[in-house]
C-alpha cells in the first residue's frame, strides 16, 4: 500500500480580486487565551450573503466586461461574436441599474464557505447565510425559478431558490 500523501483539493493561485469593505459593523477581534479571534455577528453573515447574491445577480466583474469589450475590436471575431458581446455589454448596463438582474433565471442559491478555527460566529452559519439570500430575493427583483414536480404532468413554482 502506498504511503499517505495529502494534497490540497484546489490549487490556489495568487488572488488578484479587488475587495471592498462592506461595513465595520458586526465584526470584532477578541482575545481568547492570548489568541486573536475574529468574532462575527450573525447580522454580518446575513449582510454578506445578501450583498453577494445581489451583486452577482446585477454585476459582472470588471475583468469579464473588459474581455467582452475586447471582442468588439477583435479582427478575428465574427459578426455574431460581436453581436453577442455587444448585447451582453448592453444587458450589463441595464442590470447595473439594479432593477432587472443580469440573467432572468437567477438560479439556485448555492453557497460554499470556509472559515478557519480563529473565526467564530456562535450561530448556525447556514441559517443566517440563507436568511440573507432569502431577503435579497424578496427585496430585489430576482425571479423564483425552481419548479417542483408533483407527478409526470403536474408541477409548481416553489417560490424559493434556496
Amino acid at each position: 500500500m502506498a504511503g499517505f500523501i495529502y494534497e490540497k483539493p484546489f490549487r490556489i493561485d495568487k488572488d488578484t480580486t479587488k475587495y471592498r469593505l462592506l461595513t465595520r459593523d458586526y465584526v470584532k477581534v477578541i482575545d481568547v487565551d492570548g489568541r486573536k479571534i475574529l468574532n462575527i455577528d450573525s447580522l454580518g453573515l446575513e449582510l454578506l450573503a445578501g450583498t453577494a447574491v445581489s451583486e452577482l445577480s446585477f454585476f459582472l466583474r470588471t475583468s469579464h466586461l473588459q474581455k467582452l469589450a475586447s471582442i468588439l475590436d477583435d479582427p478575428e471575431a465574427t459578426d455574431n461574436d460581436r453581436f453577442v458581446a455587444y448585447m451582453m455589454l448592453r444587458n450589463s448596463v441595464i442590470a447595473a441599474k439594479g432593477d432587472l438582474p443580469w440573467c432572468q433565471d437567477t438560479g439556485t442559491a448555492i453557497v460554499i464557505g470556509k472559515k478557519g478555527e480563529q473565526v467564530w460566529t456562535g450561530v448556525n452559519d447556514a441559517l443566517y447565510i440563507s436568511k440573507g439570500i432569502y431577503k435579497t430575493f424578496r427585496e430585489k427583483n430576482l425571479r423564483y425559478s425552481q419548479i417542483v414536480p408533483f407527478s409526470m404532468f403536474d408541477e409548481k413554482n416553489s417560490c424559493t431558490n434556496l
